[in-house]
């Protein structure tokens, strides 16, 4: 019996294998930047979500090293037991004015973004209710409305006429649209101005997941800002280990929502809160983010001259003028080759397979950063005018 369920694992193990889907881990063994050793190697990596270069800055380094010798290393319990510091209760504070979805607006920690989330989705809808979420959104939107048990329609993506169409059929009690606000493996930015729009016209809450945008977009403050809107309606949710370089997440809404992710969202109820010491750090990201328009006009010069330098390629380069530079390569094998051939010249680049995109659409996910310089974005273009000689292309 034991034996017959492993066979079937190995099956399907094999057959990832051989579609080119299976996952490979790689162990860095360096500080995160620019520059990573990686199984031995040294490496100039457009693979991280480190935007603005803060995972390695000084100050945050030390805040969390101030913060380990007050609280210690861990919370050792749920924001709802012991968990919640004074560290916790100023950081929530200071985000929720930063980043200002409504009036009076409250901030929520949590461990990760996929846990706010999830806490957001099935704290706001249930069994009679309608979530609809763009085609191409985060699968922890996709999880989180599914956990809820609302009915879930998906609309094409960035189509604002399609889902309102859709929202008029809808029968749920409450509605929500949920969205990426910057999509990860794209680069683009939802038409969020749209969907506030139709979110107000159908009484309905607007959920936006700005992992990629916070810190980076609006001043920093996130595709919110970027977009010129605000409203009551507008549930936020942040990361903290992308642009801000450390780890967690926060939702920045209405207090009324918050309270209500406080009392009844399952994700932050059972969970050990983050440790106070990745919590000062964070503060320390968070003033550098607030002022940080030197390393966000850097980072915009990188991507417009990676840019300019791309359109040559044979691959095609979508249309995105965030960090995320997607060169869309075709076949899960392709993307998994190209990608191998630029680690063998010392640059690592990852390949995005399916489920994470649509087949057919494999592509090499390249992630600049405000630590970057330009000299590295012409080793990383050079190599890949080279691996794309060397393959024909």
């Amino acid at each position: 019996m034991g034996t017959a369920a492993l066979d079937l694992l190995a099956q399907a193990l094999a057959r990832r294998r051989s579609d080119g889907l299976e996952r490979v881990r790689r162990t860095v063994e360096s500080a995160q930047g620019p520059r990573l050793t990686v199984d031995g190697r040294d490496l100039l990596a457009f693979a991280s979500n480190d935007y603005l270069g803060l995972a390695g800055a000084p100050e945050v380094i030390e805040a969390a090293r101030d913060g380990a010798r007050r609280y210690g290393a861990g919370a050792g319990a749920s924001h709802l037991v012991t968990g919640h510091t004074g560290a916790h209760a100023a950081l929530e504070a200071e985000l929720a004015a930063f980043v200002h979805p409504c009036d009076g607006a409250r901030a929520l920690l949590f461990s990760s973004g996929y846990l706010a989330n999830l806490a957001i989705l099935t704290a706001l809808a249930g069994r009679s209710d309608a979530i609809f979420g763009d085609r191409l959104n985060h699968a922890c939107l996709n999880d989180g409305a599914l956990l809820s048990r609302a009915s879930y329609a998906r609309y094409p993506h960035g189509d604002v006429a399609a889902l309102e169409s859709r929202m008029e059929t809808a029968r749920g009690r409450r509605c929500v649209v949920a969205t990426d606000a910057v999509f990860s493996m794209d680069g683009d930015v939802a038409p969020l101005a749209a969907l506030a729009g139709v979110a107000s016209r159908h009484d309905a809450w607007l959920v936006v997941d700005d992992a990629h945008g916070f810190g980076v977009l609006g001043g920093g403050r996130g595709s919110l800002a970027h977009c010129g809107i605000a409203g009551e309606r507008i549930v936020y949710m942040g990361t903290l280990g992308k642009a801000a370089g450390v780890a967690g997440a926060f939702v920045a809404a209405h207090p009324l929502v918050i309270e209500t992710l406080v009392q009844t969202a399952r994700p932050y109820i059972y969970t050990t809160a983050a440790p106070p010491m990745t919590i000062e750090a964070l503060r320390a990201s968070l003033a550098l983010i607030a002022a940080g328009d030197e390393r966000r006009a850097r980072l915009a010069a990188l991507v417009e001259a990676f840019r300019q330098r791309a359109a040559r390629l044979p691959w095609k380069l979508l249309p995105s003028q965030t960090p995320i530079q997607p060169l869309i390569v075709g076949d899960a094998a392709t993307a998994v080759a190209v990608s191998g051939a630029l680690f063998a010249r010392g640059v690592l680049v990852p390949a995005i397979r399916p489920p994470t995109v649509p087949a057919g659409t494999a592509r090499l996910r390249i992630s600049l950063s405000a630590a970057h310089t330009a000299g590295d974005v012409a080793v990383l273009c050079d190599a890949l005018a080279a691996v794309a000689r060397e393959r024909g292309a």
